[in-house]
Order: structure tokens, then C-alpha cells, then sequence
């Protein structure tokens, strides 16, 4: 008698499974410690896991672009041209 091989389920991430985890850490690029943080804090759905991820790579491009009001219009206005170095003797 046979025995059928249990199909893994697809959407979700095991990660007592060494080729599942390896292939998550390289597909997301983190580090097996932080796909397990990652796992425990919001669970083991893959397509979850890749937006949390997205979502955590997202943050800091829009947290360092936000500059001072002052420094955006200092260098948005024209440049001033220099008086001394167009006056002629």
C-alpha cells in the first residue's frame, strides 16, 4: 500500500522546514531571527509576512526625506547673482 505524500499548504510558512525558511530569508532578505520576529509578532502567512516587510523597508525612505520647511525653500529659491563679481573697473 502507498502512501500519499502530505502536500505542504502554500500560503503559509512552516518554519521547522529548513528549505522554506532558507527560501523565505533569501527571497525577503533577512536573517532567519528576523523572519522569526517577524512570524511570532504577526503569524505565518507568506503574503502577510512580504508586506510587513515592504512595509518595514518603506518607513525609513519616507522618515528620512521629510526636511525643515525653512531648508525646502532656501533650496527652491533662485540663486542670487554676485554684484561684486559683475561690476566692471
Amino acid at each position: 500500500m502507498r502512501r500519499q505524500k502530505r502536500q505542504p499548504i502554500r500560503n503559509k510558512l512552516d518554519l521547522t522546514d529548513r528549505r522554506q525558511v532558507r527560501l523565505m530569508t533569501k527571497r525577503l532578505r533577512l536573517s532567519e531571527s528576523e523572519l522569526a520576529r517577524i512570524v511570532d509578532r504577526i503569524g505565518n502567512s507568506i503574503p502577510t509576512i512580504t508586506k510587513e516587510v515592504a512595509l518595514q523597508r518603506a518607513r525609513p525612505l519616507t522618515e528620512s526625506t521629510q526636511i525643515p520647511a525653512s531648508a525646502a525653500v532656501a533650496a527652491s529659491a533662485p540663486p542670487e547673482p554676485d554684484i561684486l563679481s559683475e561690476s566692471a573697473p
